[in-house]
């Protein structure tokens, strides 16, 4: 297993809509643990496959005692209450903001091995479904957030000792 560099803030490939995975084989298997690893190396609860430089719809989440990866994920709402909460992002270290999810989803797709995967998550898990898979829409939390608090963010972001100056 290899931990991967995680792709920072302003790197193209974050804002790129990931294409769906058709073959199940021993790399990918490899790319899971890998994900997994790196995920762990970096203290998160979730990782999509563009955050390590790959436009492919597989991430991989441990959190509210479920480990595991989803690959080509759907999710939906169970109903329209929501949660409002801190969210931070591996790909933009340092940095957290309340964001609206949905509290209660169900998410489809399939495991590393091509098995089909049903989740029916709230809290944490909910919020990292919603926020992975956002990431392999390529849309990054920041989008989620109120204008103002938005602005907020750009400011600390560009204050950041990481941040290149690129912006989204």
């Amino acid at each position: 297993m290899t931990i991967r560099p995680i792709r920072i803030f302003g790197d193209p490939i974050l804002n790129t809509q990931a294409a769906p995975i058709e073959l199940f084989d021993d790399a990918l298997i490899r790319l899971v643990r890998d994900m997994l690893e790196t995920m762990d190396d970096a203290g998160g609860v979730g990782l999509a496959a563009n955050q390590i430089g790959l436009a492919q719809r597989v991430f991989v989440y441990d959190c509210d005692g479920m480990r595991g990866a989803l690959i080509n994920p759907e999710w939906e709402p169970i109903d329209d209450v929501v949660q409002v909460g801190p969210e931070g992002c591996l790909s933009i270290p340092d940095l957290q903001a309340d964001v609206e999810r949905h509290e209660t989803v169900v998410a489809r797709g399939r495991d590393e091995y091509g098995r089909p995967v049903t989740l029916r998550a709230n809290g944490l898990l909910a919020r990292c479904i919603q926020h992975e898979t956002d990431h392999l829409d390529g849309v990054l939390f920041l989008r989620r957030l109120d204008p103002a608090v938005r602005q907020e963010a750009m400011q600390i972001i560009r204050g950041m000792d990481w941040f290149s100056g690129a912006e989204e």
